[in-house]
């Protein structure tokens, strides 16, 4: 592992103090920044988006997909958790604190969108910092290559339905054609061209360009993670000084969602007898979010400065702390599961 992954919750720390500094010092950029957009989608974040989502979505390898049916089962917690349990809890969890324990705290409207922006989060599974968290607990990288292309090929079709569903529960008018919008240029898009990608190099230059490519783009996804960061916290800055309640009170359902669900997957799998190298890195997909996507949905359906928007920065305050933490107990309870099947 490099400088940046050993130490990422560093840097994500000083990133988010430089965008609320710069957006402070400079707010007259960042309100030319929340300017350009096209069909309400922000092009600076969707490049910087791309940026990091691209190197990873070159790691997914769909010829895997054939190894489903060898170990099936960590497979199918991981889809029993992303898809079955983890939209709802979030959606329960968002309504329960906001409209029942917060809400002297916290108008209806402004609720409505912090729930919103909770409940993009919980949909969206994660797919690029997965590879990180799965490496950091040694888990089985080509089964984690596994579930992650079966987690995109299913959000390519689930996640627009579920969204509009639970978003539509909360009271929340749902524009397809920008939900929809934003699945392709998040998630289709990039994933196919990734997949392009992979394809060409293996076919022209083997394992050995495909491994020089992702060397290279290494430091671009988190260049652009670390740029994301910034720019979001920046267009944030105004809000989160003048409502620090809101970040704190956003973030303890977000955190009781977080533990709860890799408590959940945890004792499911090893309740399964799950290999520690399986088990680690399915967990962590169950738990960890897509905040990528999330991020830019909600930037896309609701605004830059809206509550759904902020709700879904806090959810990048609060992962990569709380990832590491759970990587960390992940390795310390290892030998509570078995080896290999």
């Amino acid at each position: 592992m490099g400088l940046f992954e050993r130490y990422l919750s560093v840097w994500v720390g000083l990133s988010i103090l430089a965008g609320i500094a710069l957006g402070t010092l400079m707010p007259s950029v960042f309100n030319t920044v929340a300017s350009l957009e096209y069909a309400h989608v922000n092009i600076p974040i969707a490049v910087l988006i791309w940026v990091m989502i691209y190197p990873m979505m070159v790691q997914v390898d769909f010829a895997s997909l054939h190894d489903v049916g060898k170990k099936p089962k960590g497979l199918v917690l991981t889809l029993l958790i992303n898809w079955l349990l983890k939209p709802f809890s979030m959606a329960a969890l968002g309504w329960l604190f906001f409209r029942v324990f917060f809400a002297g705290w916290v108008d209806p409207d402004t609720a409505t969108e912090y729930i919103a922006g909770m409940i993009l989060l919980g949909v969206a599974p994660c797919t690029a910092m997965v590879f990180v968290w799965s490496q950091l607990t040694r888990g089985d990288a080509n089964y984690t290559l596994v579930q992650v292309s079966v987690n995109d090929v299913i959000m390519i079709f689930a996640f627009a339905p579920i969204a509009a569903l639970l978003l539509g529960v909360t009271d929340v008018h749902v524009p397809w054609n920008t939900l929809i919008l934003s699945v392709v240029l998040y998630v289709i898009l990039p994933l196919a061209a990734g997949v392009l990608t992979r394809l060409w190099l293996l076919r022209h230059g083997g394992a050995e360009a495909l491994n020089r490519l992702l060397h290279t783009l290494k430091p671009w996804s988190i260049t652009g993670l670390l740029g994301t960061v910034v720019l979001l916290f920046g267009l944030q800055a105004p809000t989160i000084l003048a409502k620090p309640l809101a970040i704190v009170l956003i973030a303890i359902p977000l955190l009781i969602q977080t533990y709860g669900i890799f408590a959940l997957a945890y004792g499911i799998a090893k309740a399964m007898k799950l290999p520690h190298n399986i088990a680690a890195p399915a967990c962590m997909i169950g738990t960890s979010n897509f905040f990528e996507l999330a991020v830019a949905v909600a930037i896309s359906l609701f605004g830059l400065h809206s509550g759904a928007a902020l709700a879904t920065v806090v959810g990048v305050l609060v992962e990569v702390p709380v990832m590491l933490s759970l990587v960390a107990f992940a390795n310390r309870t290892r030998h509570w599961f078995p080896e290999r099947d």
